[in-house]
């Protein structure tokens, strides 16, 4: 099976650690470098992609740089227990809620507008300390010789009713959860999503990640499971077609079950080469990455207008996601916190 991520930390214990004890939680952490020509990045995003994204930019300026992969959460607590002495210049995070917290704590550095106004503003920072990179968005996998198309559930919400009674597979512990909590306590509220939850707990089969949900719906052990729909084209990409033995089902726009995420990068205010990592983080969003960001085998979104999307993918428009906006979606805090008190972990 594909490995994308950084394998599986406890992201939304280390989540709700954002809102209790700190837990100090990345591996390989190190001292940083004095070398102007060195930036340090810390990477939430699929590890290939970035270093894909890496190669193109030393290559185009000499500036070396050193990677520290991790899941956005595990990276984001990190930073918090660092602070100014951290030797980060650029944190680049999965979803936008680490991005939303950090910057609440003041750790981001303003970004040109240059920069910025390189994708839509819907995307970036409302406050302007950070910049979409990516988009990607929720849906359902599941497998056809278990479920009827007449039978998929028009909301999300839905998977809380009792015919969904072990047919569903989720990861409450995997960082692409929260976001959809979070879209349903935004666009829903908060008794809702208690009482959503709650279904789901009753439901659902729950799994140490993404990757495995996907990957037991496509052999047949599980009927469905909540996923980000890029999981199941890089599993096709594995596999081949034949070897896909499941679908995804796209949630109805307004649907919280089909919220567009913003994968998203920064430069650290404590960077001590702030001209470098705003060339990174600059470069991130210029056609060049952005096309290899589409030409990929990482299946999200471009954000820049013009980069058309990777073909294997369905456009944004015909799949209508629901974007419920940056400071809607939030910082996760909400979400971990009510997922740890429904006890879905």
């Amino acid at each position: 099976m594909v490995s994308g991520r950084c394998g599986s930390r406890g992201r939304v214990a280390t989540a709700i650690g954002w809102i209790g004890a700190a837990i100090f939680a990345m591996s390989g952490a190190g001292c940083g470098t004095s070398n102007a020509q060195t930036l340090t990045v810390y990477n939430g995003q699929h590890p290939q992609l970035t270093q894909a994204l890496v190669n193109a930019f030393e290559q185009q300026t000499g500036i070396t740089v050193n990677l520290r992969t991790d899941d956005s959460v595990v990276l984001a607590q990190q930073l918090l227990q660092e602070g100014s002495a951290g030797p980060a210049d650029v944190f680049i995070a999965e979803n936008s809620p680490e991005l939303m917290l950090l910057q609440q704590h003041g750790l981001f550095a303003a970004l040109p507008a240059t920069t910025l106004r390189q994708v839509p503003a819907q995307d970036n920072s409302p406050s302007g300390d950070w910049v979409g990179v990516a988009a990607r968005v929720s849906a359902l996998a599941y497998n056809p010789n278990a479920i009827a198309a007449n039978r998929l559930p028009g909301s999300v919400l839905d998977l809380a009713d009792p015919e969904w009674a072990g047919k569903i597979a989720i990861s409450p512990s995997d960082s692409d959860f929260l976001p959809v909590v979070a879209a349903v306590i935004a666009t829903r509220g908060q008794n809702v999503a208690r009482t959503w939850l709650q279904g789901l707990k009753r439901n659902a089969t729950t799994y140490q990640d993404i990757e495995t949900v996907v990957y037991t719906v496509n052999r047949g052990a599980m009927p469905a499971g909540m996923i980000n729909s890029y999981y199941w084209f890089r599993l096709q990409l594995e596999v081949g077609p034949s070897g896909m033995h499941s679908r995804i089902h796209y949630f109805p726009p307004h649907d919280p079950g089909g919220v567009e995420n913003i994968s998203g990068a920064a430069v650290l205010a404590s960077s001590k080469h702030q001209q470098n990592a705003r060339r990174f983080v600059d470069f991130l969003v210029s056609a060049q990455a952005q096309r290899i960001l589409a030409a990929g085998d990482d299946f999200e979104y471009p954000l820049r207008p013009g980069v058309a999307s990777n073909p294997a993918v369905p456009p944004l428009a015909g799949i209508q996601p629901t974007f419920i906006g940056i400071a809607a979606l939030g910082n996760d805090q909400a979400a971990a916190r009510l997922v740890q008190q429904v006890g879905l972990e």
